[in-house]
């Protein structure tokens, strides 16, 4: 008896050493952090708050030094941390890159991501990728904390996928001269948050001297947008009928995943005017189109 209680001791005693080896070597091991960019938001919110427009054709951006401040933040707020790379996510017609994305893939520690670019200059695919991106690297403890600069309602379940796996995630935002740019429940989702300001961005992004051949579209008010949803909600309805609209309302106020795409994508091309990183016209747009449904029922 005696030397079964030896034995089990032994056993206890040779466990529970190879345990304080194991946590010491994990002490040992660095945190890892990576950097999520949504260039699609990075450009239409910058653009907007520096330069006063979100037409890339308006305004240039230096791209290694706004790369080399947004790791130099994150150095700041996960001092303890490595960085794992910047990931960076835009769209490109064909997936082909273009030079400007050439040149920033050639960069150091940073990773080029691209969705599609349809007609209207409108990214497809992005919000996939990051998901993917942020869900692997969580999955495979590759990364304790992600940056997500972004603003898209799209992203949440990004965010969420890689939360599941023991990752936190770190929203940051620009800054937006009226209103926010960065939808609620992605707000919500999120580990922590942070506005990076007109300061920070000024030494990257100038406008470039007006030409014959440029144009600005104007920021189309709440109201016209919500007038937008209700139209596209007409056509839907017209297009589908009721026994659609049944299977629809039970969901609201949230759109199926095609069935938002598909209204943002149409209601682009009516409104001339890019809605990515305008959470607060998006909500305007979503709640036109609800809004003329639920009279409809």
């Amino acid at each position: 008896m005696n030397d079964d209680l030896a034995a089990l001791s032994a056993r206890i005693d040779h466990t529970n050493e190879l345990l304080q080896r194991m946590l010491a070597e994990v002490a040992k091991t660095p945190s890892t952090h990576a950097i999520f960019v949504d260039a699609g938001y990075l450009y239409a919110a910058a653009g907007r708050l520096v330069a006063g427009t979100e037409d890339r054709r308006a305004f240039d951006v230096d791209a290694e030094g706004l790369i080399d401040a947004l790791i130099d933040r994150a150095r700041t707020i996960f001092a303890d941390s490595r960085l794992l790379r910047v990931y960076w996510y835009d769209g490109a017609r064909r997936r082909i890159h273009t030079a400007e994305q050439q040149t920033i893939a050639e960069l150091p520690d940073v990773k080029v991501r691209l969705g599609n670019l349809n007609a209207n200059n409108q990214q497809k695919g992005v919000d996939s990728l990051i998901r993917s991106d942020l869900e692997s690297l969580a999955r495979h403890r590759a990364i304790s904390d992600a940056a997500l600069l972004g603003g898209d309602e799209d992203l949440v379940s990004a965010v969420e996928a890689a939360q599941g796996y023991g990752a936190r995630v770190h929203l940051w935002g620009i800054e937006a001269p009226d209103g926010r740019n960065q939808a609620e429940p992605l707000l919500w989702e999120v580990d922590s948050q942070r506005t990076l300001d007109l300061e920070f961005f000024k030494p990257y992004v100038s406008r470039r001297t007006a030409s014959a051949h440029e144009t600005t579209t104007e920021r189309p008010t709440r109201e016209n947008v919500r007038f937008v949803g209700a139209q596209i909600a007409a056509k839907w309805l017209a297009a589908r009928g009721r026994d659609s609209l049944v299977e629809l309302l039970p969901g609201h106020p949230y759109l199926p995943g095609s069935v938002d795409q598909d209204l943002l994508v149409e209601a682009e091309g009516l409104l001339q005017y890019s809605l990515r990183g305008q959470a607060d016209l998006r909500r305007a747009l979503r709640d036109g189109f609800w809004e003329h449904l639920r009279t409809q029922y």
